[in-house]
């Protein structure tokens, strides 16, 4: 009997390999509120418990997620603060989300839209999709469309290659991105069909979710140059995740790996305050840390920039560590990638 396409219930993960019962039952409380979805692709990826394995603990519910702090929010990063139209969120005047879909391949335990997605969730109904179609026709400020949801990639190649064509068609409309962890959990997906529907003329750019070097196997390899033949320019984004790659050594690896496999790190993102994943997050202090410990022992190629998301809407900035202070008589002090520290002169103000 062929396995199912997503493991999804308690049922579904018994007698699978790592999982115990102490699993099953964090499953099965979990499941009762969040999304839980997990590919056989990513099962043959994961080599241990969710406590030592970083890919399980990126999917298998432990019942820390049942944990909810004062500063969770269902909405985090304030999408509906910037809504003007079902599936468009509009923060910045030269580009837009648009959710296509509120269903993924896969369900991350750290997810910042957990509360918004998920089997049973509402998606765009065609005269929601045409609003927001024209939303965007009518704005010509706007020269990206970042297709996210959800996950765009779940869609059918004809259903995408439709909206696909639809956006081309709008002149001021120059760069598509599409946002997708399907790439990495389930590479089956990427047909030959799709990569077609992907094909075109205008540049669309891929942000591909990745957050450890595990997760690239034979297949995501081969669906990386997939996408290349057609077209796609590759980016990464990450999630910097407490026991999964929280360490120099394991974002060294990711970065590296992914640069040899032409996919430029993007962004690695501080994690959200989604309800029940603070056992996900580590403080600001040892992110920056972290990036600072990267810079000069990797080449600038394989460095993303280290992004917080503020609470309410306000959108994202980089954080990362900073390397200049300016002095009370107007000189500079400049830290090297050593920690050591270098006078730079005033700025000639005549």
């Amino acid at each position: 009997m062929a396995e199912k396409t997503v493991l999804k219930s308690p049922a579904d993960f018994e007698n699978r390999p790592h999982v115990v019962p102490s699993d099953l039952a964090a499953i099965a409380l979990v499941a009762k509120r969040y999304a839980v979805g997990v590919t056989p692709h990513v099962m043959s990826t994961i080599q241990g418990s969710p406590q030592d394995d970083p890919v399980a603990r990126q999917y298998i519910p432990q019942k820390e997620e049942l944990l909810v702090l004062p500063e969770e929010s269902p909405d985090p990063i304030g999408d509906d603060a910037h809504s003007p139209v079902k599936g468009i969120v509009h923060r910045y005047p030269d580009r837009v989300l648009l959710k296509i879909a509120n269903v993924c391949a896969v369900y991350c335990r750290y997810c910042f839209r957990r509360e918004m997605v998920g089997p049973g969730s509402a998606t765009l109904k065609p005269a929601e999709l045409e609003a927001a179609l024209n939303y965007i026709r009518n704005d010509s400020n706007i020269f990206e469309i970042i297709l996210t949801g959800g996950d765009p990639l779940v869609l059918s190649p004809k259903k995408l290659s439709k909206i696909l064509d639809d956006l081309c068609a709008i002149p001021h409309v120059q760069v598509i991105r599409i946002h997708s962890r399907v790439p990495v959990a389930d590479p089956a997906r990427i047909t030959t069909e799709l990569c077609a529907a992907l094909d075109r003329e205008k540049a669309v750019y891929m942000a591909i979710h990745i957050n450890h070097t595990n997760e690239i196997t034979p297949d995501v390899k081969a669906v990386f140059k997939a996408l290349h033949k057609a077209g796609c320019v590759l980016l990464s984004q990450s999630v910097l995740l407490k026991g999964i790659n929280d360490n120099t050594q394991a974002l060294e690896n990711l970065f590296r790996t992914l640069v040899s496999l032409r996919v430029k790190p993007y962004y690695l993102h501080h994690p959200d305050l989604a309800p029940g994943t603070s056992h996900f997050r580590l403080p600001v202090h040892e992110g920056q840390a972290l990036m600072a410990s990267l810079q000069g022992r990797i080449s600038g190629l394989c460095l993303p920039h280290y992004m917080l998301d503020i609470p309410g809407g306000h959108g994202k900035v980089p954080i990362g560590p900073s390397w200049l202070e300016e002095t009370q008589n107007g000189t500079y002090l400049v830290k090297d990638r050593h920690g050591h520290t270098h006078a730079y002169p005033p700025e000639n103000k005549e």
